[in-house]
């Protein structure tokens, strides 16, 4: 995406603003363990207003009546630094090629944001995050109060993020097109891990497999910790230490997606180490996808993240009682809430920049926020049937399915971005047997 489009988003920011200050801050780097970092992903919110892939780098924005202005900090160039840790953009190449008013060193941010922020009455920043380019414009604030010149102190203090992450609820087509070339990628590391499957494999081993596709199919990572939970294993549902060896005869439950110019995909599929699923296995399967379709064919402008929850908890609690997992009526089974024993999570998520987008789900008013083109999220029910559970019929127990898809809303309805990744039981058996 082309300088511009960041610009734009900074200006549209900038409008709903009321006179004041924004600060938005890059990510810091992580340390994993004493002098060792993990690798540098950039903050989201960051990177959505400016593209830039530094760290240690600050975006000002400011507000005076109609005038407004971009201020951009960065690192300096540093010829010793940069022999340690690679080439740095510094101040004379940011102000070519980023769209702002002006860029300094960070080195200056402090002093600078005292002269920049005077009467400037609104302060825009996460409160909630204590990075010090943000407790640095709590403190300039706080500073400004007490100076003479100052005839308008900052009396209210805004989170940035709120106004930022709802901006991101709607995807340009550059963002989608981005999207799709990660779930290419993504389908090809769940095909090739359903041909290679086998008994015996460690679940460590299908791990890196995908993330040996992700890798050399182009994509930055992988979007998250990638699970492999075969049998049992599948009912954590944050199950990450992939350590055990797989078994012919279980299923495999796979939660898998690369991020690909900074947008995530977010894919789960549930497959049999043996090839073949169990008359068992496919009963639990084709309910859990029956679930899913359903859900799906309900997205469209308008419709709500909460309506769906709420259609698809009834479908599965109906599927339930049809397999005898659960029994009784099944608006008590709601209201009792009896179907989250074994389906206790929501029915999906936004997905953008982060695998869950933190973009609201709810307007200020407290009203679920309708649909429209341009969002982007998770659709993927589940059941969980954990194998020392004896309320649920014997051949269900032990197994686990999560069927997860990314659903762009379109203006006539949506569109699932991940249709290629099979995940019917004729396409997922046909791929499992594809290497026999």
């Amino acid at each position: 995406m082309n300088e511009t489009i960041y610009r734009t988003r900074r200006e549209r920011l900038l409008a709903q603003m009321e006179e004041g200050a924004a600060v938005v801050a890059s990510a810091p780097q992580r340390t994993r363990s004493h002098d060792t970092e993990h690798p540098y992903r950039q903050s989201s919110d960051f990177y959505y207003l400016t593209g830039f892939d530094e760290d240690n780098a600050v975006l000002l924005l400011l507000k005076r009546g109609s005038e407004t202005q971009s201020v951009l900090f960065v690192q300096p160039k540093d010829e010793t630094m940069e022999l340690w840790t690679g080439k740095r953009l510094g101040v004379e190449a940011a102000k070519a090629r980023f769209e702002v008013d002006e860029v300094y060193g960070v080195d200056t941010y402090e002093t600078k944001l005292s002269e920049l922020m005077l009467n400037l009455p609104v302060l825009y920043v996460d409160p909630f995050d204590p990075l010090p380019p943000y407790e640095a414009a709590r403190r300039c604030a706080d500073r400004l109060r007490h100076r003479r010149e100052t005839k308008r102190p900052v009396t209210r203090i805004i989170d940035v993020s709120h106004f930022v992450r709802t901006m991101r609820l709607i995807k340009n087509d550059g963002e989608i097109a981005l999207i799709r070339k990660g779930l290419a990628i993504t389908a090809d590391a769940h095909h090739h891990a359903m041909q290679i499957c086998r008994d015996g494999m460690m679940e460590y081993e299908l791990q890196v497999a995908y993330e040996y596709v992700f890798r050399m199919g182009g994509a930055d990572s992988g979007a998250y910790l990638t699970i492999v939970a075969g049998g049992d294993n599948a009912n954590t549902l944050h199950y990450v230490k992939n350590d055990i060896a797989l078994h012919s005869g279980e299923l495999v439950l796979v939660d898998a997606g690369c991020e690909y110019g900074l947008y995530a995909t977010d894919i789960t599929r549930t497959f049999p180490v043996g090839g073949r699923f169990s008359p068992a296995q496919k009963e639990l399967y084709e309910m859990v996808l029956d679930v899913q379709l359903q859900v799906i064919d309900a997205i469209g402008p308008g419709e709500t993240k909460q309506a769906l929850q709420e259609r698809s908890e009834r479908l599965m609690c109906e599927g339930m009682v049809r397999l005898g997992i659960l029994e009784g009526e099944v608006d008590a089974l709601l209201e009792s809430k009896a179907h989250k024993r074994y389906f206790p999570h929501g029915i999906g998520h936004w997905m953008g920049l982060d695998v869950h987008d933190p973009c609201p789900y709810y307007d200020d008013e407290g009203e679920p926020i309708p649909f429209a083109p341009g969002m982007v999220m998770t659709i993927e029910p589940g059941i969980y049937l954990r194998a020392d559970d004896d309320k649920v019929p014997e051949r269900f127990r032990g197994i686990g399915i999560r069927i997860e898809d990314n659903i762009l809303v379109t203006e006539t309805g949506c569109e699932n971005l991940s249709s290629a990744i099979a995940k019917t039981v004729e396409e997922i058996e046909q791929r499992c047997g594809a290497s026999a």
